[in-house]
Parts: C-alpha cells; structure tokens; sequence
C-alpha cells in the first residue's frame, strides 16, 4: 500500500484508505450487531462506520490521530460517542470488557495486530485488513506464526475479501474482513509466554518438516512424537503453518 507522507502539521491521510463501499458498512455493521458492550474504533477518519456505530446507543470511542479529523468528527457524532486524539499504539484499552472495531491503516496492520493481542480486556474484534494478512491470520492456506502464538485464547474468522475500489483513494491490494474473538475457555492452561516461545521455537527451528524440527527441539521422546504425528494424521514433512489450534494445543500437552 502507498505510504502518504505527511504534510505540514500532520494534516494528511496518515496511509488511510477510507472506506466507502456501503456493502461492506453494513457487513461490519451486522458483525458489530452480534457483539455487546462498548466499542473502541480504530483510526475512524471521515466516520463512515462510526457515524452508523454511533447509532446503536452503545458506549463508542474513535481513536484517531488527526487533530483536524478527530475535531470535525465530534461535532458530528450524538452525545456517547466520544472522539480521542492520540496514535492507537498509545492507546490505553478499556479495563472492562469491550469490542475493538476498525479499518486498520494498511502499512501499520501487523504493529497494531500485536498491539491488540497483547491489551486483555476486549471480547471480540471486527477489522478490515490487508487480505493478505487477513487470510494468514485465519490460517487460510498456513497459519501465521503471531495466529499461532495466540490461538489458544482468540480465535481467528475470515469473512469475505473486501475488493480495493471499495477504499478511497484505491489501495495496491485488496482488504479482508477479519474478526477476532476470545475464547471462553482457552485451549491451553498455564504461562501463556512459555507457550509462545515453544511455538516461536518450532516456526523457526531448522530441519525439513515437522518431525524433524520437533524432534530437533529435544522437548520430544521419538517415539511419543512418532505417535502424535500418525494419530493427528500430520505427515512428517508438513509444515508449523499447517497445524490447526487444535494441534498445538494437542502438542503443547504432550510436551508438557
């Protein structure tokens, strides 16, 4: 995606590209309308999907960093609604539970990805991202590592592909509908960082498949490793990007 340079006094799109396409409002729209609580959007810009957010009578805050922007947006929105200035990455998230709802700046979604998967207090989220992005996140095709570190706690749904003409100005590529939504239950118990670096070791540990790299982790007996392989029916030459969250989880118990 083309990154604007800012001009003077940041008055500019900061690699925004607004939404305009009123199929895909209402489709974020309607995912929002499945969630409760207070909402938190990410970089609003003209409003397009805090205008009809702001409708709902729920709580609403929209985090933009344009000065300019976030003034001419509060004038717009019905009292609840509330327009914060500051760059999300320095954003303090709720304490109590709510929903993250957002078309993320294209060159910035994995930054603020992290950012939101590491804020604890939100239930679900409804983003527009990169499809790229989007599609590795659901682990469409192989899991992403970052999916993979946090699948035990969220899980990751892919909607629909959001075609590019739907943004002004036009990105390079076309957007995705992505939602994100914390597990009741988690699919692993105990030290959520020990977890992550166990995963972070198996994506980047050598060896030509799986068996190998798991075995080449010295956390695995052979033969209990022979075994889990056959009985998830994972062939020894598969890849960490095709294991489902179900599978790490089923191979972080038996390592443990």
């Amino acid at each position: 995606m083309p990154h604007h340079r800012s001009m003077v006094g940041g008055r500019h799109e900061l690699g925004q590209n607004f939404l305009t396409d009123r199929t895909v409002i209402a489709s974020i729209e309607a995912l929002v309308a499945a969630t409760s609580g207070p909402i938190v959007e990410i970089g609003p810009g003209d409003g397009a999907l805090t205008v009809p957010l702001s409708l709902t009578g729920r709580p609403l805050t929209a985090v933009e960093i344009d000065p300019r922007r976030a003034q001419r947006l509060q004038r717009r929105l019905p009292p609840g609604a509330h327009v914060v200035n500051t760059d999300i990455l320095r954003y303090r998230f709720p304490r109590e539970p709510h929903v993250i709802v957002g078309n993320l700046p294209f060159h910035l979604t994995t930054t603020i990805l992290r950012r939101i998967l590491a804020a604890d207090r939100w239930e679900s989220a409804v983003l527009l991202v990169q499809w790229e992005v989007a599609r590795r996140r659901a682990g469409v095709g192989g899991a992403s590592m970052l999916t993979a570190a946090s699948w035990p706690w969220y899980d990751f749904t892919l909607h629909s592909r959001v075609p590019a003409r739907a943004f002004r100005p036009a990105p390079s590529v076309d957007g995705g509908l992505l939602t994100m939504t914390r597990r009741p239950v988690p699919l692993v118990h105990g030290d959520r960082r020990a977890y992550q670096a166990f995963v972070q070791q198996v994506f980047t540990g050598p060896g030509r498949g799986l068996g190998e790299v798991l075995a080449r982790t010295g956390r695995f007996g052979r033969a209990a490793l022979r075994d889990w392989l056959r009985a998830e029916g994972v062939p020894p030459y598969a890849l960490p990007k095709d294991l489902t969250a179900e599978q790490w989880a089923s191979l972080w118990g038996l390592m443990r």
